[in-house]
């Protein structure tokens, strides 16, 4: 983390970028290598993301893939503490660098086994995409907070977010043609190769860092991290462990969203292949459920960019922290109650737009602002533990409500219902971390109106 002592007129990288926030001299460089070191990761993810759907939905189907999430909550129970270690004993650079060198490593792994007829591949690589998720973009944030100061992150971090907006447009548009012209497994390639240059730009923004550290322009804050593990930090802070359960009652409502347009989309597949009388059902089947997603996440990831872009930092000005943590889940509550009532594909879709657009943009730009106040112990562990234990604690919730849903014969419409009632225990949080955070912030108003 790094502090200007002598801020100075901006250059025309910094009033390029004046449209969209408040950048002072010296932070245009970081703020674009941040930025666009962001959109790779989302484009990287988002090209992974539909081989992800296709492997599982193609193969083991919706009620399965609602269930892996288990074993990600599992895994994750044994990988948070392990990379807490790893961060207490290697610098930061280093911790970003082999972490996603191991994911690469991963997919070109996946890659080979793609091509083989092992049943259970769809099912590991969903479990992979998981981890990789929440892990990979867990340690971006807790790099991009590191590097700025609080007061920094308040004015830039909506401007990173940009970036990460712009890449999940891009991954979404690209996997369309590369799963049509290759298929499922190439693409691994590709996003792989992509992971390699954001490794360089990490290091090219931590390199800079440290050479303006040691010409004295900056003031370096990179000690190394204590002892405490991620889960010893949350139960110690009400406030972490209020975003915790925040994260978790904001993945379980999604995720369970994701299996009723997931179920749907399966059973829409089965229909058309009906209709098709094509020579190869298995193949026709996925690349039909790899196309409905690559443009599902194209449209969310355009219109949560839109908003990123142009609402974002507007609003969040206006209305402060506080207030803009209400949005997204009274998105949710109004989509579920409406999904509860007339349930067809194309109004499902529509509602999970809506809400993952916002929880891509708004929700995920106000989210990461809540560890701005907190230690760069929180900032690294305790976020890895909530944005990778307890998103898939979420998942994991959902997954139970799917098997005990399924059990009792529920379709789209009750489970809809459930979702709204989850989405009241999740109005409920909010109003408790905003009570916390008004009270470790100290100014009510101050914090909120600083944070683009």
């Amino acid at each position: 983390m790094s502090t200007p002592l002598n801020p100075k007129p901006g250059g025309a990288l910094e009033r390029a970028l004046a449209p969209f926030g408040e950048v002072h001299a010296g932070e245009g460089l970081a703020t674009t290598l941040l930025a666009v070191n962001a959109f790779l990761l989302l484009s990287a993810y988002y090209v992974i993301k539909p081989l992800r759907e296709a492997l599982i939905l193609g193969g083991a189907g919706a009620e399965v893939k609602s269930y892996s999430a288990a074993g990600q909550a599992l895994l994750l129970l044994l990988l948070v503490p392990a990379y807490g270690r790893l961060a207490s004993r290697v610098s930061r650079i280093r911790l970003i660098t082999w972490v996603t060198l191991f994911f690469v490593f991963n997919l070109v792994i996946f890659y080979g086994l793609a091509q083989s007829p092992l049943p259970w591949v769809g099912i590991a690589f969903f479990l992979w995409v998981g981890i990789f998720n929440v892990m990979v973009t867990a340690q971006f944030w807790a790099f991009a907070n590191d590097v700025y100061t609080p007061e920094q992150g308040r004015r830039l971090l909506a401007l990173v977010a940009i970036g990460s907006s712009t890449g999940a447009i891009f991954g979404a548009w690209l996997a369309k043609p590369l799963i049509r012209t290759l298929g499922v497994a190439t693409p691994m390639l590709v996003a792989a190769a992509v992971l390699v240059a954001s490794i360089v730009l990490s290091r090219l923004v931590h390199a800079r860092n440290a050479a303006r550290g040691a010409r004295g322009e900056t003031v370096s804050q990179e000690a190394p991290l204590g002892r405490a593990g991620g889960f010893e930090l949350i139960g110690k802070e009400r406030y972490l462990l209020l975003i915790a359960f925040l994260i978790l009652l904001l993945n379980a409502v999604n995720s369970t969203g994701e299996y009723i347009l997931g179920k749907t989309v399966a059973a829409a597949a089965g229909q058309a292949l009906g209709a098709a009388h094509t020579a190869d059902p298995d193949a026709f089947k996925k690349q039909f459920i790899g196309t409905f997603y690559a443009d599902f996440f194209f449209w969310v990831n355009l219109v949560g960019a839109l908003a990123q872009t142009f609402l974002v930092s507007r609003l969040v000005t206006k209305v402060g922290v506080r207030v803009a943590l209400f949005v997204l889940p009274l998105i949710a509550l109004g989509g579920y109650a409406l999904l509860a009532t007339v349930p067809l594909l194309g109004l499902i879709r529509g509602v999970k737009i809506a809400e993952n657009a916002t929880d891509y943009s708004l929700n995920n730009t106000v989210r990461h602002a809540l560890f701005l106040p907190t230690s760069r112990e929180a900032k690294y562990k305790a976020k890895a533990a909530i944005d990778g234990f307890f998103w898939r604690m979420g998942d994991l919730t959902s997954a139970a409500l799917v098997f005990v849903g399924s059990m009792l014969g529920f379709g789209a419409r009750s489970f809809a219902w459930a979702n709204f009632a989850l989405t009241l225990v999740w109005l409920w949080i909010v109003m408790r971390i905003a009570r916390e955070h008004r009270g470790l912030t100290g100014d009510p108003r101050a914090v909120e109106h600083s944070v683009p």
